[in-house]
């Protein structure tokens, strides 16, 4: 199993680009070295290195200054599976993240962010209600359905009704998520927390040697980066400069919570990973040098674990990796090894059963290649114009900001084309609704290892090429979505929509 070490001419990274955390460990290390520090070390630093949005001085009220940390909580869970219906509310909430005063927020069924939803391939009656009073959707980002199911921009559920699609989940095993797709206030009502995971399971994990007890050792994570005030309240106002680069807070949530450490068995641990930032990109390694072995991407299982030092996960993304916690002492998951934050901590916990205790050999099926199956190279650029300098437009899909009564592509249904995606000015996250694909090449370069799999969302720093397969209508009246997911430029007109038939 090769590893493959950080490479920060690929990350994307560009100056101005990134702005790290203001709790992280502040030092930069070489890339080799690896950061080795314990718990109250971890925490210490974190403490003393806080400044809040805005200030000069660190709060007082920081949750990680504590000595006993909560223990992080996975999502509620909806299992649909032997009912065959999922039912969900958009809600107004009032949450409380760092001991402050509560400030408003929004979820699914709860006060903040929604519940991990399982399902299985077969039919799927859902019935999504909205008691805010603002339009919202929710969009199955990852899932293979028709348009008029996709719950993009074009199938809002107005305040005080319900909508009812009734779908069918026909896909491979895998990690996807929802969330709220209202053009022009999707980044504010997910960064509110209007969003969740879904598991799709065929319930043969066992069989392939995978850990699968939830909240033991197949572990939900929603990756969240938000910003908080001097009084620990979190805020969203996003300056000219977010709206150019996308929102990056200031603190992480993990699931929702701050400062919470993951308990987890001496044995192999299964991390659902999910970058549900706003713009974040995160590059994610751990303090000890423990290698990420890397079961899944967006769309599903690899055929076999591949072994990274470092994983990168651009906002959207979704990667399911196997870590091995046997041993004396459990690690912190780290962020960009140049210029080092901690994202979550980890403890041991004897009382978990350990049942698993090896890493697999083989998980998936080999990959159906697309390759000389395509019929249709298309070019996809993503505009940032000299206009947003000045505070006015300029976000756009090949020179024209998103219009929701204009189709930019018609694209034959069953067809394989080709793609070649291109970012100008600073890197972007590309998803397509409604399909999946595989990565071709990155700056004429093979794929990285997290896009060698099944994929809806790839990080374009410079040229991205992929074969797509079109398996899925979607007419005029409720098409499909390509664009940017740094949400400030799908928002702002980083967008185009295509028909299948």
């Amino acid at each position: 199993m090769p590893h493959r070490r950080f490479d920060r001419e690929r990350s994307g990274f560009r100056s101005g680009n990134f702005m790290p955390l203001p709790f992280a460990p502040t030092a930069k290390k070489p890339k080799d070295q690896r950061y080795n520090m314990n718990r109250r070390d971890f925490l210490t630093s974190a403490a003393r290195a806080f400044v809040v949005a805005g200030g000069g001085s660190a709060w007082a009220g920081s949750v990680f200054a504590t000595e006993t940390p909560p223990r992080l909580a996975m999502p509620p869970i909806i299992d649909t599976r032997a009912s065959g219906k999922l039912a969900m509310t958009a809600e107004v909430g009032s949450s409380s993240f760092l001991g402050g005063p509560a400030v408003p927020t929004a979820g699914y069924n709860q006060s903040y962010l929604g519940p991990t939803v399982i399902m299985q391939n077969g039919p799927l009656a859902a019935e999504i209600g909205n008691t805010l009073d603002e339009p919202v959707s929710v969009h199955w980002h990852g899932m293979k359905v028709e348009g008029d199911h996709d719950g993009g921009p074009h199938q809002p559920v107005l305040p005080g009704t319900i909508w009812k699609p009734d779908m069918q989940v026909k896909q491979d095993p895998s990690t996807i998520w929802y969330h709220s797709h209202i053009h022009g206030r999707t980044a504010q009502q997910v960064y509110s927390g209007l969003a969740g995971v879904i598991h799709i399971t065929d319930g043969r994990d066992d069989d392939r040697g995978l850990p699968s007890a939830y909240g033991i050792d197949d572990l939900t994570l929603v990756l969240q980066d938000r910003s908080f005030d001097r009084n620990g309240r979190m805020v969203y106002e996003p300056s000219m400069m977010d709206r150019m680069h996308g929102f990056h807070g200031n603190r992480m949530l993990i699931n929702g919570q701050s400062g919470a450490v993951a308990a987890v068995p001496n044995g192999i641990v299964r991390l659902r990973l999910l970058n549900g930032s706003n713009a974040r990109i995160y590059n994610l390694f751990f303090s000890d040098g423990r290698p990420l072995h890397l079961a899944a991407t967006d769309g599903g299982y690899l055929p076999q674990l591949v072994a990274l030092d470092v994983l990168q996960l651009a906002p959207g993304e979704r990667a399911e990796i196997l870590v091995d916690f046997s041993g004396a002492s459990a690690p912190v998951l780290m962020s960009d090894p140049n210029q080092a934050y901690g994202v979550l901590e980890f403890a041991l916990d004897e009382t978990l059963s350990a049942r698993i205790t090896s890493l697999p050999d083989k998980i998936g099926d080999p990959l159906e290649e697309l390759v000389g199956l395509d019929t249709q190279t298309r070019k996809i650029s993503l505009d940032m114009g000299m206009g947003m300098m000045m505070g006015g437009g300029g976000f756009a899909i090949n020179g024209q900001p998103f219009d929701m009564d204009r189709i930019d592509l018609k694209v034959a249904l069953g067809s394989v084309e080709r793609w070649i995606i291109r970012s100008s000015m600073v890197a972007h996250p590309f998803h397509v609704h409604g399909v999946q694909f595989r990565v071709l090449s990155e700056d004429g370069l093979p794929p990285r290892a997290e896009n060698t799999g099944w994929k809806d969302t790839v990080f374009v720093p410079g040229e991205t090429e992929i074969l797509a397969r079109f398996e899925h209508p979607a007419n005029k009246e409720n098409p499909f979505m390509f664009h940017c997911h740094i949400l400030e430029h799908e928002d702002a007109g980083m967008m185009g929509q295509f028909t299948v038939s």
